[in-house]
């Protein structure tokens, strides 16, 4: 998803293998990821979303004057924090130490890649995909067998 202070910048969703840089947007209060290369952009994860840095994370202290600190981690997990206060940030990262950090605290201009996205539910209407309609295929000519449709691929689960 994409946080609250970015509804009026141009965004898409995340695919696998996305290329990803931290940017601070034009004309908002906060921080996020944009494609490599578009930096005007916003690029939305999903909660779930596992992603993996070039270099160890580095955050900006929440009063700015203070040094950044380095994380020491290189893969995150995006998620969503603090879903009752509407107000407030909600985008964050959840590293493998258990740190959970907002987005608006990374330093712009680190570079990542979307390793994996979260698994869809079926019957959440903020999960599920847009549904496409295909139209009828032609009858088949009498004494004609028809064709097996290819069995849908289910999405691997990786644990």
């Amino acid at each position: 998803m994409c946080d609250y202070s970015l509804e009026h910048v141009e965004s898409r969703a995340a695919k696998v293998g996305d290329k990803l840089v931290t940017t601070i947007f034009s004309n908002t209060i906060t921080r996020g990821f944009s494609e490599v290369g578009k930096p005007n952009v916003a690029v939305c994860l999903r909660p779930g979303t596992e992603l993996v840095f070039e270099d160890t994370v580095k955050a900006d202290h929440a009063l700015g004057f203070f040094p950044m600190k380095d994380l020491g981690e290189t893969t995150a997990r995006f998620r969503e924090v603090n879903p009752d206060r509407p107000h407030e940030h909600h985008d964050s990262l959840e590293f493998s130490s258990g740190k959970v950090l907002l987005l608006t605290r990374l330093v712009a201009g680190q570079r990542a890649v979307v390793l994996q996205l979260p698994v869809i539910v079926a019957g959440d209407p903020e999960q599920e995909p847009v549904e496409v309609t295909e139209p009828a295929p032609a009858e088949q000519p009498a004494g004609q067998p028809e064709e097996a449709a290819p069995a849908e691929q289910q999405p691997e689960a990786v644990y």
